[in-house]
């Protein structure tokens, strides 16, 4: 027993070594780029595949091969990606989710080349490195790794890097070569993931799709190091290898014993998926989301109709045999549900070929115990479309990155642990529904359901939800202190997504007459990802055309050249916009379909106002917006008298940030109804912090604080929901939305808002801000900063708010804006609004606020 115990813990050293590697490559090139390096897996495989080329097919000697593999062939991948990929994305300013895309594009064009240079069969041929002794192995990772800790910590190199991961630009001022970092970082990460892949080829198996998913597994451990600390990496990588070996002796009887043997072959993927879901994630709420898609303008419809003939052609040419062209619809409605994920939700979704194999295993069980096969595939769709809510669910409370790696993980999960088990796939058929056994019939069968979840998408596109989705897409913290219910939207996302994944899958399978686990695979999903985001990933024609191009071909006669075309696509996503856009050279229609203005956006009237509503009032002493000229729409009907607002108050708030750093301490305060408090105090005083917890934003924890409206207890509401009670905010940094027009955003505030159906409240707010003319047409992002403060404040107004929270709203203002701003917000308050503003112009603060106060460390000062 002892014996075996030894020799499965070397076992699991010899893995836990080649993880950890990946584990140190993958830190030191995240700590010195800010990029999540998928495509490290990838590279490994690559440098794999050159070594077994050099030395078994070309007769190289091994340790001439390795030399020229490990110091020539790995660095120079890194900086080719550094210099061809990622440099160009760091200039260009982009976020961490589109170098993420990127990544992801440049594991899918790796994965193709292999497969068209080497073909995709697998090889048992690769050479041994280090030998078999996994002492060896673990020694030299140990040395790698204190070989880095030394450089970091005793170097000038290790100094600059350290000071490139605190503060780039402030780094670049004080003379740092930041470049010269990140292509070093690139050539070291990329150094190991060669390392990596030629010390774990001898043991699996080598071919273009096994050893990259195999690395992507281990990303765990830089995930439990949080992508920081390289004693954690090598030490988190260890104890999974010697675990995983040691869950081998393990045979339990009855069900528990296939789950076991699983659980033995993959804890990696166990880790990953704990690691991702329940431990701090990588990156931060609102700066690493997908990037808005430029405004999506209507397909035309001679572009729809070429579409459609295109698609009943194999109806007329092809006969009986329509084999490749019935997978075209099914994969449509798959990549289909990345449109609303991705494309609606902007949303880093990297599991959807889970659920599309799922709905196809469903459908396949069903199907052998007894159900018609259509009524299968009509109960599979909602089964996992309940899983899809379950496992969004813990999900979606993720962002960017780290809902990446959460639903990456999950379709890891559920590839290992469901679809490739013989437990439970074993013994099944598949056909297709009676009467649509002909290709003919089960093409057009297809077809119509494409055109169905192509109109449902559509509709949901269009109206308040779909505005919602785009708001959240846009900007998630503006979204919701608009009064979206950003989990509940995300979760609309993530449930139709699978329940549309899930129905393309089944149909994939019945197209097949199979199920074939391998047309699900977890890399074929990052495949579809990247198509759909270099076509356009919010446009309705994107799933068809990609799946159109992918099916086309993978049928030709070489294997990899999708991977291959659609991988050095996106590697420049950042670079280019998405390609359904060249179908539209001219500019974009409105929203209501006029075409859009041209000029200048109105300026802010400055002439007297009335009420809060804006509703045209020549009373003494205000300020009112300039009446409709004719041919406008008529002035709005007289808004309802307002009511008494309430208080907004908090008491003894204490809030204390990770590594003790106290914002507030002790703060009460509270905003007197129907008079404007001024919150003022040099930068780092807790003017912010104060401002998110009366919004909402932050909520501090219990016996913290207390924060009550009217006094009530509303600390624990999120701001969606106090948005929905009258608080309504603005953005230090602007918070509207670039995708969706002037009137759209001020829309979403009306239809979100304390006050919803009132079908003036938009006109109002447009005209109490200058923003009624053309200008209300115009895409939000091709205005200046001046006028989207203004429309950010209609949109706060137009939910008939009784609380307004203005975080610096005279920035990007000139004086005259400045002017006329300050005499709206002075009628406001003699309206019965409660204002809060945080502001550093001393003019305005003197001349608009009835209370000042002034903060310092974290106290408000007596």
């Amino acid at each position: 027993m002892a014996s075996l115990t030894y020799e499965l813990t070397l076992a699991g050293l010899a893995v836990g070594s080649a993880a950890a590697l990946t584990g140190i490559g993958l830190v030191v090139t995240y700590r010195a780029t800010g990029v999540l390096n998928l495509a490290h897996g990838a590279v490994a495989m690559i440098c794999a595949y050159v070594l077994r080329q050099l030395v078994v097919v070309w007769g190289w000697p091994l340790p001439l091969g390795a030399l020229v593999t490990l110091l020539v062939v790995a660095p120079g991948l890194g900086l080719i990606l550094d210099r061809g990929v990622f440099r160009p994305l760091a200039l260009l300013g982009s976020n961490p989710a589109q170098t993420l895309v990127a990544s992801i594009g440049v594991f899918v064009l790796l994965v193709g080349g292999a497969a068209l240079l080497w073909g995709s069969g697998a090889r048992d041929d690769a050479p041994v490195l280090l030998g078999d002794d996994p002492w060896t192995q673990l020694a030299a990772v140990v040395a790698l790794a204190c070989l880095v800790a030394a450089v970091t910590r005793w170097t000038r190199f290790g100094r600059e890097l350290r000071a490139v991961v605190d503060n780039r630009p402030l780094a670049v001022l004080s003379g740092v070569d930041a470049d010269r970092v990140a292509a070093a970082g690139w050539a070291f990460g990329s150094f190991t993931a060669g390392l990596t892949g030629v010390l774990l080829a001898p043991y699996v198996r080598l071919d273009p799709y096994g050893m990259p998913l195999l690395v992507i597994e281990v990303i765990a451990v830089a995930v439990i190091a949080r992508m920081r600390s390289l004693p954690v990496a090598v030490a988190a990588a260890i104890a999974i290898g010697v675990a995983q070996a040691q869950l081998t002796r393990l045979h339990p009887e009855g069900w528990a014993g296939p789950l076991v043997q699983a659980l033995g072959a993959n804890l990696f993927v166990v880790a990953l998926l704990v690691a991702a879901l329940v431990l701090p994630g990588v990156g931060g709420k609102g700066h690493d989301a997908l990037p808005p898609p430029p405004r999506a303008p209507r397909v035309p419809t001679p572009v729809w109709l070429v579409t459609g003939i295109l698609l009943l052609l194999p109806l007329g040419f092809a006969g009986s045999d329509l084999h490749t062209a019935v997978q075209v619809p099914a994969l449509a409605v798959i990549l289909l549900s990345l449109v609303v994920v991705a494309g609606r939700g902007g949303q880093i979704a990297l599991g959807q070929a889970a659920y599309a194999g799922l709905g196809a295993l469903l459908t396949a069980l069903l199907a052998t115990a007894g159900v018609p096969t259509l009524l299968a595939l009509g109960l599979a769709v909602p089964m996992v479309a309940v899983v899809g809510l379950v496992t969004a669910w813990p999900a979606i409370r993720r962002h960017g990155l780290a809902l990446a790696l959460a639903t990456l993980a999950t379709g890891v999960a559920v590839s290992r642990f469901v679809l490739t088990q013989p437990y439970a796939t074993a013994g099944l058929s598949l056909d297709r529904p009676a009467g649509f056994t002909d290709d003919r019939a089960y093409y057009a069968l297809e077809l119509l359901l494409l055109a169905g979840c192509l109109a449902l998408v559509a509709a949901l596109r269009r109206g308040r939800t779909g505005r919602a989705l785009a708001a959240l897409r846009d900007h998630e913290p503006g979204a919701e202190a608009t009064g979206v219910p950003v989990p509940a939207l995300k979760l609309l996302a993530f449930v139709l997504g699978a329940a549309l994944a899930a129905l393309g899958g089944g149909l994939l399978g019945m197209g097949l007459r199979a199920f074939d686990p391998e047309a699900y695979d977890p890399i074929r999903g990052l495949l579809w990802f990247a198509a759909v985001l270099v076509l356009g990933a919010d446009s309705l024609l994107t799933p068809v055309a990609a799946a159109a191009l992918l099916i086309t071909l993978d049928a030709g006669p070489q294997a990899g050249t999708a991977a291959a075309l659609i991988g050095l696509l996106a590697t420049q996503t950042g670079r280019f916009p998405p390609l359904t856009t060249l179908l539209h050279p001219h500019r974009p229609a409105a929203a209501d379909g006029a075409q859009p203005p041209t000029g200048r956006p109105a300026p802010l009237s400055t002439t007297r106002t009335g009420s809060a509503g804006g509703n045209p009032s020549p009373a003494a002493g205000r300020a009112h917006p300039r009446r409709p000229a004719p041919g406008h729409a008529p002035a709005p009907p007289t808004a309802p008298a307002p009511t008494p607002a309430p208080e907004l108050r908090a008491d003894d708030l204490t809030l204390t940030y990770p590594g003790g750093i106290t914002a507030l301490s002790h703060v009460t305060i509270t905003l007197a109804p129907a008079r404007i408090t001024a919150l003022v105090g040099p930068n780092g005083a807790g003017k912010s912090t104060l401002f998110d917890c009366l919004a909402g934003t932050l909520r501090p924890r219990r016996h913290q604080g207390l924060i009550t409206l009217d006094g009530a207890d509303i600390t624990s509401r999120p701001a969606h929901a106090r948005t929905r009670l009258g608080i309504a905010r603005t953005f230090q940094r602007l918070a509207v939305f670039p995708s969706l027009s002037v009137e759209e955003n001020v829309r979403i505030g009306a239809e979100r808002g304390r006050i919803r159906g009132d079908p003036a409240a938009v006109e109002r707010s447009l005209r109490l801000f200058g923003l009624a003319g053309p200008v209300r047409h115009r895409a939000a992002a091709d205005l200046p900063t001046g006028t989207l403060r203004r429309v950010e404040l209609a949109r706060a107004l137009a939910g008939r708010p009784h609380t307004l929270l203005l975080d610096e709203p005279a920035a990007g203002l000139d004086a005259d804006e400045t002017a006329a701003l300050a005499r709206i917000l002075a009628a406001l308050a003699a309206d019965g609004l409660t204002v809060l503003v945080v502001e550093h112009d001393p003019d305005l603060v003197a001349g608009i606020s009835h209370t000042v106060h002034t903060m310092e460390g974290g106290r408000i000062l007596p």
